[in-house]
């Protein structure tokens, strides 16, 4: 997907919802191991790649997801980190969206000119029960980023974000049920308790999907299917816009990026998709 950067690949498990990670399921079929962390070469260095014309690949206003196939704190990748920081510097008209489970070490990973945090840089925590919600926003909150959410998914347990939201630091909210083997339940009234909570607060809530198995009503639904798990997450009417997220982007030369600068692509079936506010527009895969 070309809203993907990936600057390295595989894992080392370290809470309940790695217990299915999709990464270790997709590299099993490929007999492949995905705890085998390694950089991935050619592909480190996408947010720089050029077109024929010269013209970057991935344009200004544009949001990339680090790290779909690892995390951007792992230990294991402490001697690639500080290349792939100088990446994001030089694309400061670019948002990266950074995804962690690791937020205890995040400190002492940033960037020497870091200071209160780099306008393009949108970072969240993995929240996918309630111990791990406690365990990670109070990282998430003291730590110097412009933009912050939390992303629960899998959501395998009930989750409150109540007494998190008052100090007006969180902007996003997504949750995704599960898929893949072993795939645990998503409960309707725990997607709910989230959208209402961040109604209270005018927090962007986003629910993604409902995963495999989601129980509604005392009643277990077996959904099979990216496309069919994030029409009946739309249709549940659970997701509510929130206040705007700003980035103040701007060029190598300090020019700011108009807000509409990147308008984004997206086919008919993409209107009733449950991603489409968080997605980067449809890049014509034939993946869906």
């Amino acid at each position: 997907m070309h809203d993907i950067w990936n600057p390295w690949h595989g894992c080392i498990k370290c809470s309940e919802g790695c217990r299915n990670c999709y990464m270790f399921f997709l590299d099993k079929m490929r007999d492949h191991n995905g705890a085998d962390i390694y950089c991935t070469g050619a592909g480190f260095n996408y947010p720089l790649s050029r077109d024929r014309n010269g013209e970057y690949k991935v344009k200004s206003g544009e949001m990339l997801r680090v790290c779909m196939t690892s995390d951007f704190f792992l230990k294991e990748a402490d001697a690639w980190r500080p290349k792939a920081w100088d990446i994001i510097r030089q694309r400061p008209d670019v948002k990266f969206y950074l995804l962690t489970k690791r937020p205890q070490r995040v400190a002492a990973n940033l960037p020497e000119d870091w200071g209160d945090g780099w306008e393009n840089v949108f970072f969240n925590v993995s929240c996918e029960n309630q111990k791990r919600t406690d365990e990670r926003i109070p990282y998430l909150l003291d730590l110097p980023f412009k933009h912050k959410g939390i992303m629960c998914a899998p959501f395998i347990g009930p989750v409150s974000i109540e007494k998190y939201l008052p100090f007006n630091q969180i902007e996003q909210v997504l949750c995704d049920g599960e898929n893949y083997s072993g795939s645990r339940p998503c409960h309707y009234e725990w997607v709910k308790t989230l959208s209402d909570e961040c109604r209270r607060h005018n927090v962007t809530f986003i629910f993604c999907g409902t995963g495999r198995l989601f129980v509604k009503d005392g009643k277990t639904y077996r959904i099979e299917g990216n496309i069919l798990q994030t029409e009946q997450a739309f249709l549940s009417g659970l997701s509510y816009y929130g206040k705007k997220i700003e980035f103040k982007l701007h060029d190598n030369l300090g020019y700011p990026i108009p807000e509409d600068s990147y308008q984004p692509y997206f086919k008919l079936r993409c209107l009733k998709c449950s991603r489409r506010p968080a997605c980067n527009g449809c890049s014509n895969c034939g993946s869906c």
